[in-house]
């Protein structure tokens, strides 16, 4: 089980995690390394991006709640994914 001390902690985490991701990217002008070189081989958007949550938003929401809400399905699919893996390990032994 997940301890009480971590949970704080990536809450906080994804709480946080705006300032970084939206306001701060925008203020030093940062743009994902892969929409570059994507950029330079005149790549469409459409040819390169298959991810269900399209710049870390979800539809409907503000930008930064979008990305609290996207980091949150995403530290669950990690965490889903360990206990997956934990009990498969734990079957074989």
């Amino acid at each position: 089980m997940i301890s009480k001390k971590v949970v704080i902690l990536l809450s906080t985490l994804l709480a946080i995690s705006p300032i970084f991701g939206i306001y701060l990217a925008d203020l030093v002008g940062y743009h994902e390394p892969l929409d570059i070189v994507a950029e330079g081989l005149g790549l469409t958007e459409e040819e390169y991006t298959w991810t269900p949550l399209k710049d870390y938003t979800f539809p409907g929401l503000p930008n930064w709640l979008g990305y609290i809400v996207s980091g949150a399905v995403g530290v669950l699919v990690i965490i889903a994914t360990g206990f997956i893996v934990k009990h498969f390990a734990v079957v074989r032994k």
